[in-house]
């Protein structure tokens, strides 16, 4: 169970606000409780100005030296139009051992070509469904459901050339390799909470649970699977769970439901829908 950040903004600007500075920043999440802590690896995404992705990644609890002070560091450097910023509590539908799961390849933002990936949540057969991302399942380098995700997500993006499509479809194959491989286990994911960016000028997230899993971290008030974000002129933010109690104009991202936000001639236009044709999921 992880916890997420995006941003999209124009003109660009620093993301340590979100990422350390507020009073319920994303580093602050990390380490809050025993229970709660995200102490499986950290990461902060960005595009420099040739569009190419950057990527600084760590494998253990981002509120924690030595960690915090690579997360900080970072986090400095991270600068819009687009930042992502991931916490790990690492999923281990596989079981198994701890020193397996923290590495540098399992943690997140996944990044191929423009496309940067960043998720909370389980599937619980990713040796299963890695054989059906396609062309990209040589690419897939870790022991990671989420990375699995991701790359099914890029073959499903590549033939709708939509990625609000391609995620509903996503959570029918996940629905359909349960079907075909796990009728015993509960459910065929616990969350889908995404956050996507194809480029620097686009941020994509989805949020989709099953199952019941309590509230979030901090915000005791929403549940731990309900996304969050706010609109300002030229900017929008989107996170796991509210950022900061300055601002009252925080939003509800509730589940089944996507937002998109596209940067264009100094502005960024933004709009929430419902998940198209969502295929049927068990009831929870």
């Amino acid at each position: 169970m992880c916890r997420l950040f995006g941003l999209l903004s124009v003109p660009p600007v620093p993301a340590d606000r979100w990422l350390v500075a507020s009073d319920r920043a994303l580093v602050r999440l990390a380490n809050v409780s025993p229970e709660d802590r995200q102490g499986d690896g950290w990461g902060i995404g960005w595009y420099d100005r040739e569009r190419r992705a950057h990527v600084e990644k760590g494998i253990e609890c981002a509120d924690e030296p030595p960690e915090r002070e690579e997360f900080v560091n970072a986090a400095l450097r991270a600068e819009g139009p687009l930042v992502l910023g991931h916490l790990r509590k690492a999923s281990n539908p596989l079981g198994l051992p701890v020193e397996q799961l923290r590495a540098l390849v399992n943690s997140q933002p996944f990044v191929h070509g423009a496309n940067m990936f960043i998720h909370n949540g389980a599937i619980p057969l990713p040796n299963e469904t890695r054989t059906r991302t396609g062309r990209y399942q040589s690419l897939v380098r870790g022991i990671n459901d989420s990375e699995v995700l991701f790359y099914l997500l890029l073959r499903n993006i590549d033939e709708t050339l939509d990625p609000a499509m391609a995620y509903s479809r996503t959570v029918a194959e996940l629905k359909e390799v349960w079907n075909e491989n796990a009728r015993t286990k509960p459910f065929p994911f616990s969350g889908l909470n995404v956050v996507l960016s194809r480029g620097p000028h686009e941020l994509w997230a989805f949020c989709l649970s099953l199952g019941e899993h309590g509230t979030g971290i901090l915000d005791e008030s929403c549940p731990y699977y309900e996304m969050t974000f706010f609109a300002e002129p030229g900017r929008v933010v989107v996170a796991s769970e509210k950022l900061d109690t300055t601002r009252s104009d925080w939003q509800r991202l509730p589940d089944g439901h996507y937002l998109v936000a596209q940067a264009d001639r100094g502005e960024v236009k933004w709009r929430t829908a419902p998940l198209p044709r969502l295929a049927e999921i068990p009831a929870t």
